[in-house]
């Protein structure tokens, strides 16, 4: 713009209809078909990891003790992973756990507090680099005091 003017245009978000109408193809799809589909899922006993496999190929793999209910199942109570009516979520009958799979894709095991849990327990984690560093910080006088 002359003058170094700047000017912004309002953005609005597009109604549900304007996408379906803007994405070829869509008019006559789901709310949820842009969820991943899993075609089968398995637990993976030397790697200690539930696999899930997509339709397209692709295969995700999380360490089965980070799923909420997983932790302290035996191999057998694992192996019995099915897959929810849509391929979406998985399932553990004997367990009564049920997680979502668009949710496991973004990092997230279980409930808000579940999370919590596990970062809690990270954060308590005794590493020879973690025990290192806070040497080091001691030798510095230790934390720097809040203002």
């Amino acid at each position: 713009m002359p003058g170094g003017e700047f000017r912004t245009r309002e953005w609005k978000s597009p109604s549900d209809h304007d996408v379906r109408v803007q994405a070829p193809g869509t008019a006559e799809r789901q709310p949820d078909d842009h969820l991943p589909r899993a075609e089968h899922a398995y637990y993976e006993r030397a790697s200690g990891r539930v696999m899930i496999e997509f339709e397209n190929g692709v295969v995700f793999g999380f360490p089965a003790a980070l799923g909420q209910g997983l932790a302290g199942a035996s191999d057998a109570e694992l192996a019995e992973v099915g897959l929810t009516p849509g391929g979406i979520g998985l399932h553990w009958e004997s367990l009564d756990a049920d997680l979502l799979i668009s949710a496991l894709l973004q990092g997230v095991f279980g409930t808000r507090h579940w999370m919590r849990e596990l970062g809690r327990r990270g954060g308590q984690a005794r590493t020879p680099a973690k025990v290192a560093a806070s040497r080091r910080n001691g030798q510095k006088g230790g934390r720097p005091k809040g203002t």
